[in-house]
């Protein structure tokens, strides 16, 4: 009797419908598969935005398999509708390319979560989104859009697709193609290889800064922000992206960040950092942090972060990291 009760248990623990573990291990199977065709439509999507197509080289190199899986692979997202092969180039499909854009966008929405309100490190975020990104539903990752408050940019500077299914083009070029000397600001940072995204961090280059090139040799750069320098080797500096400074930074040539402002020295807003996105925008502006509103410095902090401001009569506390990106013009009480 005791064996019988014992199979039966051992039977029901197995094949138990939805929690038994054959169901949770073809559970699982099935993830893995999916989570293999959406690294290969990412991987496709990438190559077509660059003005190419993938191949099955590439797609194997890209996903670390060999040949036959990869063959394998590429049958069955034919068979789903999701890619078209075309002699030795990989097309996506009309649904194909939907896929793809849903888990880019979950990607970069998920980046920008980890940076903004997990304040997670910069060279720690790609990897994690990378596990995070195959999880969402169209209809939660559209709730995760509006509560970052519809981020246009990841916090490298790609551009998140819309949830109509748009994706904007990259902005700027590497710097290494700017002339020495010019003004510009850093638009985007490739976060791989990670080596060379680390070292980029490492130096204290960031997202939306303004550099300048005042020396440039085969074997390095040199790059200012006006009070520092940062010298790089050419392949690492090749994945730092820049763009001309737009019109708005006139305006933040004529103001100060406002933790500058001294105790109780009133600023008048001039703009928001274009560093600041998504859900930290969004509360700014929820604060009445606008530009022409004025603020002042009001009650001191013995450690000195984070500081309190007056603004439209209420009391707010702001790190300093946070005031950094809010410029001021010093005006009178």
């Amino acid at each position: 009797m005791y064996y019988i009760v014992a199979g039966i248990v051992v039977a029901v623990v197995i094949f138990l419908p939805r929690m038994g573990l054959l169901a949770l291990y073809q559970t699982y199977r099935a993830a893995q598969a999916r989570e293999k065709v959406e690294d290969a439509l990412k991987h496709l999507l990438d190559r077509e935005q660059q003005g190419r197509y993938a191949s099955p080289e590439s797609l194997g190199g890209t996903l670390d398999l060999p040949r036959a899986k990869v063959m394998t692979l590429i049958e069955d997202m034919e068979e789903q509708g999701l890619l078209e092969s075309r002699g030795n180039d990989l097309h996506l499909t009309a649904k194909g390319e939907r896929w793809a854009l849903h888990v880019v966008r979950a990607h970069r929405l998920w980046e920008r979560y980890l940076a903004d309100e997990a304040r997670m490190p910069l060279n720690k975020i790609h990897g994690e989104a990378q596990k995070r990104e195959h999880s969402l539903t169209e209809a939660q990752l559209n709730e995760l859009d509006a509560a970052l408050g519809h981020p246009t940019r990841d916090p490298h500077g790609d551009p998140i697709p819309t949830r109509e299914g748009k994706l904007n083009r990259a902005e700027g070029m590497p710097i290494t193609a700017w002339q020495v000397g010019d003004p510009a600001r850093i638009v985007h940072l490739e976060d791989e290889p990670a080596l060379a995204f680390q070292q980029i961090l490492a130096v204290g280059l960031r997202l939306g800064q303004d550099i300048r090139i005042i020396e440039k040799t085969p074997n390095r750069y040199v790059l200012s922000d006006g009070e520092n320098e940062y010298k790089l080797a050419p392949a690492v500096a090749s994945n730092i992206h820049v763009a001309a400074l737009p019109e708005s930074e006139m305006l933040k040539r004529e103001a100060i960040p406002l933790f500058e402002l001294i105790h109780d020295q009133r600023g008048e807003i001039v703009i928001l950092d274009d560093a600041v996105q998504g859900f930290t925008r969004r509360r700014f502006l929820d604060l009445g942090l606008t530009p022409g509103t004025v603020i002042y410095p009001e009650l001191k902090n013995f450690f000195g972060d984070p500081r309190a401001y007056r603004i439209r009569g209420t009391l707010i506390a702001l790190r300093k990291d946070q005031a950094a990106q809010i410029w001021v013009r010093a005006v009178d009480k």
